[in-house]
């Protein structure tokens, strides 16, 4: 580096170029940013490309119907000063008969249909006849004749709903997955008892999750306990076999699951030896051999399994730090093994249970695999209904706002645990 010197003319200091020392200074800390920039650029890029985007397009679509508004473009602009007592005017009528032969001849009467059909089942079929239909209409008046198509049209609910999902950007789907829905006036309600389904979703999601989290939080702490306190010999064959779950995929994990629970599989034979059954029966818990696959019970089992080490890990990489001295010192001042444990040893220990059960509740919440093919139609969670709406109703809407609710969901429990907790708080060896 060159060498700095004193320029008695003005008494600032200068490399040996004449280049002011501050100057110099600053452009080789330019140099080292933008070094530091270009290295992290390519995984700031691929974090945007495959987590930011995907995450900001799934916001959008959860929000964004411009189905209705871009095809039925004179239809929304009557209906505004509807007042949704009585069946709209002559005019919106033949508004409406206007957009359905611009639809009709674009091919997309089947795409206002299917964004109908989300809030009045059965729609989407009588749109596309309707479509059909008024192509013969050629003057009016058109409101008995577009009746006269079908009787849906004569229904004031119908043109309520036309006009709730006039708008570019609605909450029409994020309220339906919290089983509710706006009235004709735009006060948000509770849909019938009937049709209510998403809430009892959510809470199942969110309970399977709790179970897992707290079964893999009582089976993994002993276990880090022992890890982390064993000799390093005796310690490092356990981590093996924490580990060797890793070394096979989950789909492979869950259809060994399969196997085990199936009827007449190994898990009954057990409780068939063991006189388990035999018990249940007595009691009248079950009649006649247990039924393990297809339950919840299969469904906790497997994903406690497949969950286990992720809430493992962290624990013990927070015992590894804490020195055993502590315990020492707790029992040299009177305090029992038992007494010492629990006021000196859990307290140190709990960033590291914190974030193993962070860990594992955020991924249980995005289960798919696992309750697919271990659990009944009743142990199904939300990530199965966000596949089916994408894969077999294609309704994005739908997928999009059930995302943004395990989105929130996710974000609400780092809230807590960094409250609780704090990042700046874990001790991760």
């Amino acid at each position: 580096m060159a060498t700095a010197q004193a320029v008695p003319s003005d008494r600032v200091m200068r490399a040996a170029d004449g280049t002011p020392l501050k100057v110099a200074l600053a452009r080789a800390e330019r140099s080292q940013k933008l070094r530091a920039i270009l290295l992290v650029l390519p995984l700031f890029l691929f974090i945007v490309l495959t987590f930011v985007a995907p995450i900001g397009k799934m916001l959008w679509n959860a929000v964004h119907d411009p189905d209705v508004a871009e095809n039925m473009p004179r239809t929304v602009q009557s209906l505004g000063g509807w007042d949704g007592k009585d069946l709209p005017s002559e005019e919106v009528f033949a508004a409406f008969v206007a957009d359905m032969q611009e639809a009709q001849k674009n091919k997309q009467a089947a795409l206002v249909g299917k964004r109908l059909n989300y809030e009045l089942s059965g729609i989407r079929s009588k749109v596309i006849a309707t479509a059909r239909k008024v192509g013969a209409l050629t003057e009016g008046p058109y409101k008995d004749a577009v009746i006269g198509i079908d009787k849906i049209w004569g229904e004031t609910e119908t043109w309520a709903t036309i006009k709730r999902s006039s708008s570019n950007f609605t909450p029409f789907y994020i309220l339906s997955m919290l089983d509710l829905r706006q009235g004709a006036d735009g006060s948000v309600e509770r849909v019938p008892a009937d049709r209510a389904i998403y809430q009892d979703i959510l809470l199942r999601t969110l309970g399977i999750s709790l179970i897992v989290t707290l079964l893999t939080l009582i089976l993994g702490y002993p276990v880090a306990y022992m890890l982390a306190t064993s000799p390093q010999k005796t310690a490092s064959i356990l981590m093996i076999f924490v580990l060797l779950p890793f070394w096979t995929s989950l789909l492979v994990r869950t259809t060994a699951w399969m196997i085990l629970m199936q009827d007449g599989g190994v898990f009954t034979q057990l409780l068939n030896l063991t006189g388990i059954t035999f018990v249940l029966n007595m009691l009248g818990a079950i009649d006649g051999e247990p039924q393990l696959f297809k339950t919840r019970f299969a469904t906790i089992v497997a994903m406690t399994h497949i969950q286990l080490p992720f809430t493992l890990l962290p624990i013990y990489s927070v015992m590894k730090t804490i020195s055993p001295t502590y315990m020492r010192a707790a029992k040299s001042l009177g305090g029992t093994p038992f007494y010492s444990f629990v006021r000196v040893y859990m307290p140190q220990t709990l960033p590291g249970v914190a974030a193993g059960c962070l860990l594992t509740f955020i991924l249980c919440l995005g289960y798919y695999i696992t309750p697919a093919l271990v659990g009944g139609p009743t142990d199904q969670m939300i990530s199965g209904f966000i596949e089916r709406a994408i894969n077999s109703e294609n309704n994005w809407g739908k997928a999009s706002a059930l995302g943004v609710i395990l989105l929130i969901a996710t974000l609400i429990l780092y809230y807590v645990y960094n409250k609780l907790v704090g990042i700046d708080r874990m001790k991760l060896g």
